[in-house]
């Protein structure tokens, strides 16, 4: 008994159980919602998120043995609304940047479908942010965090992120490159300052959400989008057709963004190894 304990016990083995049950409930979810118009594919979503979450739940609380203090009620609304607003600064300041070196040109679609695209737009960017973060930033991320420590946390999820964004249309190593440090590193940096699932998931949503509504490729996904784009210039500075993320300019931005955010969270730990309690075998 204690040999099969252990085995589930290790990292690897959660995370895999883990990632494949809810990558079984998105699949299943996904082929759902493509059948389905209107508010009903977002309510689907939302469910799918909270099954998703409940798994997570499950898999670090019976096979991980531990809490999961990262996706506690506590905080959740104030760190969520933090993550939309980093993500939609982000977002802005890097499509203003482009639009300033000429590169992006924006027109109001004028579509009468305002309330479609937006439903659409929320329910695709809500599903994304929630199960690629409890992926990533939850289970694997903490897998490699307590396997060889949080360096090595940060460089095999942003690789990993990168990676899984190359089968997309108009992905170039390029762009698996510039996923891999502007979303990996980003999305790792602020998982390591605010220890909290619902901070990146936010950050990811908004990140997602805005690009959509500018009506700019999400990682190569065409977006019907509140406005079209006129593209100009080199891929390097527009992205190209994979969209926004095969820019120089978030890449850049993401990391002036990710440096705070290391060093917070390197004051954090130091302020929390601090507050340790002293041993009383230490104390005089």
């Amino acid at each position: 008994m204690k040999n099969k304990v252990s085995f589930w016990r290790f990292p690897i083995v959660w995370m895999i159980v883990g990632t494949i049950g809810m990558s079984l409930i998105d699949t299943l979810f996904r082929q759902l919602t493509e059948r389905l118009e209107g508010i009903v594919p977002l309510i689907f979503t939302l469910v799918m998120g909270f099954l998703a979450m409940l798994v997570y739940k499950l898999t670090l609380t019976y096979l991980a043995r531990r809490s999961t203090p990262e996706i506690s009620r506590r905080h959740a609304g104030i760190e969520t609304v933090l993550g939309v607003l980093t993500g939609a600064i982000f977002i802005a300041a890097s499509a203003i940047i482009i639009i300033a070196l000429g590169g992006y040109s924006f027109q109001w679609a004028g579509s009468g479908n305002t309330g479609f695209v937006l439903i659409t737009t929320i329910q695709t960017a809500l599903g994304a942010a929630i199960v690629e973060e409890l992926i990533f930033r939850g289970l694997l991320f903490q897998a490699m965090e307590q396997w060889g420590g949080k360096a090595l946390a940060l460089a095999v999820t942003s690789l990993f992120f990168g990676a899984a964004h190359l089968g997309n249309a108009g992905a170039t190593l390029w762009s698996a490159f510039a996923i891999a440090l502007e979303a990996g590193v980003l999305l790792g940096a602020a998982f390591l300052w605010r220890r909290n699932l619902w901070f990146t998931m936010g950050l990811h949503f908004a990140w997602n959400a805005m690009e959509g509504l500018l009506g700019i490729p999400v990682s190569g996904h065409a977006a019907a989008g509140l406005f079209t784009v006129k593209v100009n210039g080199a891929a390097l500075l527009t992205g190209g057709d994979f969209g926004l993320e095969g820019s120089i300019v978030p890449v850049v931005v993401s990391l002036l963004l990710s440096i705070p955010m290391l060093i917070g969270a390197a004051r954090n730990q130091r302020s929390n190894v601090g507050n340790l309690p002293v041993p009383k075998s230490q104390q005089t």
